[in-house]
């Protein structure tokens, strides 16, 4: 290869955005995350009865763009998510299921073994392998707000992320009327990046926050708290 060719392919190198840490698989965790109050697991097709609790919920609906569904049809939407474990391509996704420690689930007893409650999920979404990114999303069961939980689940989920999954940069959408997601994205140091006008048709034009995160800026936030 001449200088000049050398040169050029250097170029396009550096305009090249860090190659994220995949594909991952779900199959790879050895251990599930473990935060003070909570586990956080891939989604298993037995947490769909827990799911189904918080997923009928109108309050809950209200900002997350799911048709209302029957507990069947939550059922089949549960066993799509947890097949849902490799992140490989722009658009796949994964899902946690946070499961708080010492509360029962909902679902059948089997063989007398208790079963931590599935109270929410996160999710964590391929929105471009060319550029490094992921989004977050998460939910969390009303019943079980204001106890700080989903922030302690989605911090460790945002650290998950920037250590095993390596994108260069996090984002997370929220609907402009769903303040307490808006907080929680600025107490994991997320900066809000704009808002998109009426950019879902989810009963009536909605209007989007869009929130960011650099890995640069997560890793000097935990320089800073350490």
């Amino acid at each position: 290869m001449t200088d000049e060719l050398a040169s050029e392919a250097d170029a396009v190198d550096a305009r090249r955005a860090p190659a994220m840490a995949l594909p991952f698989d779900a199959d790879s965790l050895t251990s599930p995350l473990r935060t003070e109050r909570m586990t956080l697991r891939p989604i298993e097709p037995d947490d769909s009865d827990d799911i189904w609790e918080y997923q009928r919920l109108p309050e809950v609906l209200r900002y997350i763009p799911w048709p209302p569904r029957s507990r069947e049809e939550a059922h089949v939407h549960t066993l799509k998510r947890a097949g849902m474990r490799r992140l490989a391509e722009t658009g796949d996704a994964f899902h946690f299921a946070m499961a708080l420690r010492g509360e029962r689930s909902t679902a059948p007893v089997v063989d007398d073994r208790h079963r931590d409650r599935v109270v929410g999920d996160v999710m964590l979404r391929l929105s471009s392998t060319q550029h490094a990114q992921l989004e977050l999303g998460w939910v969390l069961h009303p019943a079980f707000q204001g106890r700080g939980l989903a922030v302690e689940a989605v911090r460790e989920a945002v650290r998950f992320a920037f250590e095993v999954v390596a994108p260069h940069r996090l984002e997370a959408h929220v609907d402009v009327r769903n303040v307490a997601s808006a907080a929680l994205c600025r107490r994991l140091g997320m900066r809000l990046e704009g808002t998109l006008i009426e950019d879902v048709w989810y009963d009536g034009w909605q209007d989007s926050e869009i929130y960011g995160l650099l890995r640069s800026e997560w890793e000097a936030g935990r320089a800073t708290s350490a």
